[in-house]
C-alpha cells in the first residue's frame, strides 16, 4: 500500500502550502514563532513583509522536498528520498541562519 503512504504526505503537504502562501503575501506574521512573542514595541523594528515573504519562500521549499519524500513513495526511488531529506536540511539551516545573522529584517531608519 505505497498509495496510502503518500497519501499522508500529502495531507501534510496542503496546510504548509496554503501557509507558505499567506506568508508569500506579506500576511499572517502572527503566526511566525518568536516574532508573536516579540512585545509590540520591538515589532515596530522589524519589516514584518519582509519576513513574512522570506519566510513564505522557506515555507514553499520545506513543501517541495515534502512533495520529492512523496514522490520517492509513489515511484519508490529512494534517490527522491534522500534529495528531499536534504533539502529539507538545508532549508532548515539555511533559514536558521540566514535570518539571525546581520540583522536583516530589522526596518532601516
Amino acid at each position: 500500500m505505497v498509495v496510502s503512504e503518500s497519501i499522508v504526505y500529502f495531507v501534510i503537504l496542503i496546510p504548509l502550502l496554503v501557509f507558505a502562501i499567506v506568508l508569500s503575501k506579506g500576511k499572517g506574521a502572527s503566526l511566525l514563532a518568536g516574532y508573536n512573542t516579540l512585545s509590540e514595541s520591538k515589532k515596530q523594528d522589524y519589516d514584518e513583509v519582509a519576513l513574512c515573504q522570506f519566510m513564505g519562500k522557506i515555507m514553499y521549499g520545506i513543501c517541495f522536498s515534502i512533495l520529492l519524500i512523496a514522490g520517492s513513495e509513489l515511484f519508490g526511488y529512494h534517490s527522491l528520498f534522500t534529495l528531499g531529506v536534504m533539502l529539507l536540511f538545508f532549508l532548515i539551516v539555511f533559514a536558521v541562519v540566514y535570518s539571525n545573522t546581520s540583522d536583516r529584517f530589522k526596518k532601516k531608519r
